[in-house]
């Protein structure tokens, strides 16, 4: 069998970091991991970890980053396979809260990344959903789907809330019940949005 190429070797060990930090984050927690008890998990030593992440932030921040990018790819299917734009954009916002009962999302996306990156990562994170969102929205206004505004802003307003949704629902002793709360309100504030159709026109 032919050697392994450094390239090849530099990525499988990458990987095995990743997969071994984000098992350790996902149940203990990120101050309750020990970098010493987790390279060993894998076969590797601290030096490996600080090479390829440069601390134990720096692996949060790549784990974090790996999570998002899975959850992104959900909330592009969800639009996608929808039966039209607007359920596509609402099934989009209510996915988006579904996710704060996952045990992974509350305990690395929801506490722990926000506490030990900071308002950058938040900044971040925040700016780039909603971009995604004001593109949809701007799509809907055209299509006379929703009301005209400002799409940006709209967006602004949307993600500030579903993500703030999230941190309420995470922090609950009983989420499913907050999640069902936030989605009943969740609708009612997307129905505020749609076209209201003029005394004598088809709605």
């Amino acid at each position: 069998m032919a050697p392994k190429a450094r390239s090849q070797m530099i990525e499988e060990t990458r990987a095995k970091l990743l997969e071994a930090a984000r098992q350790a984050f996902g149940s203990v927690g990120y101050a309750q991991t020990s970098m010493d008890e987790l390279t060993a998990s894998v076969g590797l030593t601290r030096g490996a970890l600080y090479h390829h992440f440069g601390d134990k932030k720096g692996l949060l921040q790549a784990v974090v980053q790996q999570i998002d990018a899975e959850l992104d790819a959900q909330l592009a299917q969800e639009f996608e396979q929808a039966s039209s734009p607007w359920e596509g954009f609402r099934g989009r916002c209510r996915v988006f809260l579904q996710m704060a009962l996952e045990v992974e999302v509350q305990r690395i996306m929801l506490r722990d990344a926000p506490s030990v990156l900071g308002s950058e990562y938040l900044q971040s994170s925040q700016s780039d959903c909603s971009a995604s969102l004001a593109a949809m929205l701007r799509d809907l206004i055209e299509a006379q789907v929703i009301q005209r505004t400002d799409p940006e802003a709209l967006a602004r307003l949307i993600q500030g809330g579903l993500m703030d949704a999230s941190f309420w629902i995470a922090a609950d002793q009983q989420p499913p019940q907050r999640l069902t709360a936030a989605l009943d309100s969740l609708d009612l504030m997307l129905r505020g949005v749609l076209r209201v159709p003029q005394p004598g026109q088809a709605g």
